[in-house]
C-alpha cells in the first residue's frame, strides 16, 4: 500500500484529522488487487470468505478495511485485531471498490497469507480410512468458476481440489468471493508429473473419472468407487481426450438436449451429488 505518514489505525482506534475527529483518509492500491504486496499474499473481499478465513487461520490475517457498516459484523475480528495489533481501516465504497478491484465486496477486503499448497504425498498420508473424492481440474483457469467449484466442493466435502503442477490456476480474491467460504475449507494439493501423480492416487485406492461430454456412463447410473478422483476438464476444449480415455471411468450427466452440455462449474457440483449419495 502507497500510503504516506502513519496509515495503520491499531486496535479500534481511527484515523484523526487535524482538528481531532475522526476521519478517512484516502487509500490508494500499489499492486494487483491478488497479490496485494507478495506472491504470499491474498486479498480476499466478501464478508463469507473473509469470516471463513478469521474462522480458521487468524493468524494469516495481515491488514483489514471495513465500510463503517460492517463494523457490528465483524466485532470479534475487529478485537482480535486490537489484541494483536493488526492494522484495520475504516473505509470508504470508493476505497473498497479500488481495493479489491470489484464492486462486490460487500463491505471488507482482506489482505492475508495465502494458504498453503500441499504435496500429493502429504496430502494422500494424511486421508484418514474411507471414503474420499477429490476434484482434479485440467486447464480450467476462470476463476469464476474455480470459485462456484470450491463453495460445490466445500458443501458436498470433497477431500481436495488437485492441480497439474503447470496449472496457472491459482486461489485469488474473486474465486474466494464466489467460493463463500469454501475457499477455506478444501485443501489445494499440487500434483508432480501427472503419470507418477496418477499412480500415487491409484496407490491410494483411488479411481479416477473423466468427465466427457457425450460417450460415457450416465452419473447418474454408473457404479461410483469409495475413493474417486474426478477429472473436470477445461472451459471450452474440455479435458485431455488422450487423458480422458486412459481414466478408469468415463462419465456424462444426461440432459435434454436443449443445450450441449453443463458448463464446468455446474457439471462438477451434480457429480459431487452424484457422488455424495452413494457415500
Amino acid at each position: 500500500m502507497a500510503e504516506s505518514g502513519s496509515p495503520w489505525g491499531r486496535g479500534n482506534r481511527r484515523e484523526r484529522d487535524r482538528t481531532g475527529r475522526a476521519g478517512k483518509r484516502p487509500v490508494t492500491d500499489a499492486g494487483a488487487p491478488d497479490a496485494p504486496g507478495t506472491a504470499r499474499e491474498l486479498r480476499l473481499y466478501g464478508l463469507n470468505a473473509v469470516r471463513a478465513m478469521f474462522a480458521r487461520r487468524p493468524d494469516a490475517l495481515r491488514k483489514l478495511y471495513l465500510a463503517e457498516s460492517r463494523i457490528p459484523d465483524l466485532q470479534p475480528l475487529l478485537k482480535w485485531c486490537a489484541a494483536h495489533r493488526v492494522g484495520y481501516r475504516v473505509v470508504d465504497e470508493d476505497d473498497l471498490r479500488r481495493l479489491a478491484a470489484s464492486g462486490h465486496h460487500e463491505g471488507v477486503v482482506a489482505d492475508v497469507l495465502r494458504p498453503p499448497a500441499l504435496a500429493l504425498t502429504d496430502w494422500l498420508a494424511s486421508l484418514a480410512p474411507g471414503p474420499h473424492l477429490a476434484i482434479w481440474l485440467d486447464g480450467v483457469g476462470n476463476p469464476h468458476n474455480y470459485g462456484a467449484i470450491l463453495r460445490s466442493a466445500a458443501h458436498f466435502g470433497a477431500s481436495a481440489i488437485l492441480l497439474p503442477r503447470h496449472s496457472t490456476l491459482a486461489l485469488s480474491g474473486a474465486a474466494s468471493r464466489v467460493a463463500e467460504g469454501g475457499a477455506e475449507a478444501v485443501p489445494e494439493v499440487r500434483m508432480g508429473r501427472p503419470e507418477n501423480a496418477v499412480a500415487q492416487l491409484r496407490g491410494g485406492g483411488f479411481q479416477l473419472a473423466a468427465t466427457v461430454v457425450a460417450g460415457g456412463s450416465s452419473v447418474f447410473d454408473a457404479v461410483l468407487p469409495e475413493r474417486l478422483v474426478l477429472v473436470m476438464g477445461a472451459e471450452g476444449s474440455g479435458m485431455d481426450r488422450d487423458f480422458a480415455q486412459a481414466c478408469d471411468l468415463q462419465l456424462s450427466v444426461p440432459g435434454t438436449g436443449a443445450v450441449e452440455s453443463l458448463n464446468v462449474a455446474a457439471a462438477t457440483a451434480v457429480m459431487l451429488a452424484a457422488w455424495r449419495m452413494r457415500h
